[in-house]
């Protein structure tokens, strides 16, 4: 089993989870995040003075999923969220040695 976790834009969640949906991905879990790589920040203006962003908002997404699932899961978010511009985001593929459903007690590839 593998754990995806992908770094995106935010405007980009909704064509993921529509691509993962797709696969037959049945759960994950989304969060508001802040980073930069990079890009490194941007500059903006706000009521004439300009300032610095440095930690972009980005989506931080957490899938499970099987290894012969992994590699699948892997090119949708690939696809989905590339715009072609910097700041893009980062895929990263963990192992997961063990996953228990608290309620029915199921393990591993039954647990996700």
């Amino acid at each position: 089993m593998k754990l995806i976790v992908a770094i995106i834009k935010p405007f980009k969640l909704d064509e993921v989870r529509e691509a993962l949906t797709a696969l037959g991905i049945q759960g994950m879990t989304v969060t508001e995040v802040k980073g930069h790589g990079r890009q490194k920040g941007q500059t903006e203006i706000y009521r004439g003075a300009e300032y610095a962003v440095n930690f972009l908002p980005k989506i931080k997404i957490e899938v499970a999923a099987s290894g012969d699932l992994a590699d699948k899961v892997v090119e949708a978010i690939s696809a989905a969220a590339k715009t072609g511009q910097i700041g893009d985001g980062k895929i990263f593929v963990l192992p997961v040695d063990q996953v228990l459903r608290i309620r029915t007690g199921e393990k591993d590839v039954d647990a996700i």
